[in-house]
């Protein structure tokens, strides 16, 4: 019996790493079944921790949450600290795409001290590279980049080149909300040649998706399309809903600078509904923002306020600070009437 949990187990991890998620999930919950009858309690731990894993990558973070929880709790029962800091970093994650950085920075702190106390570098770095994205959503961009050089010179010396590909993409987003666009694609494309050596399709999808921003930001909005449909083709495989919508979100964007209203909106409307499956209010605010661009633009300027104040005040009930800011830039502009249509970073 501990055997065939422990096989599935296995074949569980290497369809996780193959980004088959749905296929994983049912291993991990059959090798999870075996383990309760054997009173196994390490190794249902170790399948309720990467059940966590696994439907925070497929973007269902409740769930997430609900299995990292289950894991902080039965950790503490083991007194398996690693594992109990493995699950707060999991959780962070998790509550920072629901909207709740501060919580996410919380724990992420607790379990960056239990790390150090381990003499863990692979928890530190991987802390770091989690504590820098906090930044970034919570809108401290010139503290997220400082945090994710210090993430890539951990990985660096771990050796570890996943860890170094997804810093140079954590760099690569935060340079171009800090409007560093050179910047932005030198480490996006760093970012790209080490995901293509790994065969990490996710890591491909999510440079891709970057180097097409980095043109766009550049009013290269034609060469842009065609990295997000890269971008867009490879995130279908694997079945990712939530980089998925921020990659339509980028093409609504592009198309509506290229003036190309209808199908801006159809992009926007689309990475709408991915966002509220998976309840990440921060994209949702991103479409509330375009959507009024787009009334602004057919001359709707009263539905225009409407969307960009309702974009404000969910930006400022989660303290979002970047796209608070964005909001009061287009309300100012449609109170000017000039600056439309924005190319929002």
């Amino acid at each position: 019996m501990e055997n065939r949990g422990s096989s599935y187990f296995q074949q569980a991890e290497k369809e996780r790493q193959k980004n088959e998620y749905d296929k994983a999930v049912d291993l991990y919950k059959k090798a999870k079944t075996l383990f309760k009858k054997t009173s196994d309690v390490e190794n249902i731990l170790n399948c309720i921790l990467s059940l966590g894993h696994t439907y925070r990558a497929k973007g269902d973070f409740t769930k997430g949450k609900k299995y990292y929880e289950e894991g902080i709790e039965l950790a503490g029962m083991l007194e398996d600290n690693f594992a109990a800091a493995d699950a707060q970093v999991g959780l962070a994650l998790s509550l920072r795409a629901l909207g709740d950085w501060h919580q996410a920075l919380q724990l992420i702190r607790r379990a960056e001290g239990t790390y150090k106390k381990l003499k863990d570098p692979g928890g530190e770095a991987f802390s770091l590279w989690a504590r820098a994205g906090t930044y970034r959503i919570q809108g401290d961009v010139n503290r997220a980049v400082r945090t994710y050089h210090e993430s890539l010179l951990c990985f660096r010396k771990l050796k570890d080149r996943s860890g170094m590909a997804y810093s140079y993409c954590g760099l690569g987003g935060s340079s171009r909300v800090a409007c560093k666009y050179k910047d932005s694609g030198k480490y996006y494309r760093m970012a790209n040649r080490m995901f293509g050596n790994l065969k990490d399709r996710f890591g491909l999808a999510y440079s891709y998706c970057g180097l097409g921003n980095v043109h766009r930001m550049e009013g290269e909005y034609k060469e842009g399309l065609v990295f997000f449909s890269k971008a867009e083709t490879l995130y279908e495989k694997i079945g990712d809903r939530v980089s998925y919508a921020y990659t339509l979100w980028s093409m609504a964007t592009s198309s509506k600078m290229l003036g190309d209203l209808a199908k801006a909106r159809r992009y926007f409307q689309e990475a709408d509904r991915l966002f509220r499956l998976t309840q990440d209010p921060r994209g949702r605010i991103y479409c509330m923002l375009g959507e009024g661009e787009i009334y602004y633009l057919k001359g709707q300027k009263k539905r225009a306020g409407l969307a960009f104040r309702k974009a404000q005040k969910a930006a400022d009930d989660c303290r979002f600070k970047v796209e608070g800011g964005y909001a009061r830039r287009l309300l100012a502009a449609l109170k000017s009437g000039k600056g439309f249509p924005f190319n929002l970073p």
